[in-house]
């Protein structure tokens, strides 16, 4: 798979689910800012990742938040299955940990496969999580800290984003899939 294609693919994600659907209020302004870093990477095993992970949270904490705000790590290669991905997160926060970035920057997952604990595997809910690969998408805390001036309507993000995807149904929601693929 060529890195444009996974990029492609990406950004409409982001523009037709997250934004389309007001899943994230705060990543109209980013992406339309140009403050989002895409990175595509070949890592085909964990050790890999993780090598890359770290370089893109040292990346990340080093850039002026004016030019990136946040990193979207794509992985097509590696962790396809939503277990093993699952999994991963819990090495990934070490990372996080080990390089002294706690607290200034987090790690929010998405995988095609996403599925929230006691859900089943095709509910809709999931689809809050969902992506065309496998991602790590690291935010700044700064920048969450400034976009959440209001913390009530921060905590009702996720339900009001089950609702938005139950009213829109199985169906609708596939549909949208299908064209991130199709275009």
């Amino acid at each position: 798979m060529e890195h444009q294609t996974a990029l492609d693919r990406t950004r409409r994600w982001i523009a037709s689910m997250v934004i389309g659907l007001n899943l994230c209020p705060f990543a109209q302004r980013v992406f339309v800012g140009d403050k989002i870093r895409y990175v595509v990477v070949d890592a085909t095993n964990e050790a890999a990742l993780l090598k890359e992970l770290a370089n893109e949270l040292k990346m990340l904490s080093a850039a002026p938040i004016e030019t990136v705000e946040t990193t979207l790590l794509i992985h097509p290669y590696v962790l396809g299955d939503f277990l093993d991905y699952n999994d991963f997160l819990d090495r990934a926060e070490e990372q996080l940990e080990t390089l002294g970035l706690s607290g200034i920057i987090q790690i929010a997952s998405f995988h095609p496969n996403y599925q929230f604990a006691d859900t089943e595997p095709d509910a809709v809910e999931n689809f809050t999580n969902r992506s065309p690969y496998p991602m790590l998408h690291l935010l700044r805390e700064e920048s969450i800290d400034a976009s959440a001036d209001d913390e009530e309507a921060l905590l009702d993000i996720p339900r009001r984003n089950i609702e938005t995807l139950r009213a829109l149904g199985r169906d609708r929601i596939d549909s949208m899939f299908k064209h991130i693929d199709d275009v």
